[in-house]
């Protein structure tokens, strides 16, 4: 039987994070190239992820044929700073899937950002299963929807996998260039979390993963 909580594991050892020292009371953030090359060792990494038997969520007959996910063109504006506000104070509660299970997280906190010129909010969320996982129980979980969905992206929403270490001062770069499809967009034997209606962007997201379909 496939492991619930396998979806989170995406973007585990995927991680590579920004610069974190502050600058001038800001946050210091990578050049044009630098971001570059680190969005594109992101892409190689969940690429090798996906053609590995141990850790693909793809079918034997499609991982046999995979080439390469598709990716947005690297997107700099898709990359922004965003203010963090601490809020774990509500109880822990059953998030809705893709199969009916109902894993427990609890509310971690709220990232507010401006991205194509429109405030934007998104909630953070903690898997209690994880914090159980040694060595996982700084990773933060930011399931959206945006306008792309079911156009360019895939119609359930994506994610972005964050560690509390990036929260630097109440703030972080927020780089959507990141953002990777449930397990579920690829085998349905998988259990992935519906991104809640707080978190449906009103923008569209031309960057990170796209849909191959």
């Amino acid at each position: 039987m496939i492991q619930a909580i396998t979806y989170l594991l995406t973007g585990i050892f995927l991680f590579c994070a920004w610069p974190s020292a502050a600058q001038n009371g800001g946050l210091a953030r990578p050049s044009a190239a630098e971001h570059s090359r680190m969005v594109s060792e992101f892409q190689a990494e969940l690429n090798a992820e996906y053609k590995d038997a141990s850790r693909s969520p793809l079918p034997a007959a499609a991982r046999e044929k995979f080439t390469g996910l598709p990716f947005f063109p690297l997107n700099q504006e898709a990359c922004v700073e965003a203010r963090f506000t601490s809020d774990s104070t509500q109880a822990p509660f059953e998030m809705k899937t893709s199969n009916g299970r109902k894993p427990l997280y609890r509310k971690y906190g709220e990232l507010h950002f401006v991205l194509n010129g429109s405030p934007q909010h998104l909630t953070v969320f903690q898997s209690l299963d994880l914090q159980q996982r040694q060595g996982y129980q700084d990773y933060l979980f930011v399931p959206f929807t945006d306008r792309t969905n079911g156009h360019s992206s895939y119609g359930g929403g994506r994610y972005l996998d964050l560690r509390t270490g990036q929260l630097k001062d109440g703030q972080l770069l927020l780089d959507f260039n990141r953002a990777y499809n449930p397990f579920c967009a690829y085998n349905s034997q998988y259990s992935c979390p519906v991104p809640p209606i707080e978190n449906r962007l009103t923008v569209a997201i031309k960057a990170g993963v796209m849909s191959d379909h």
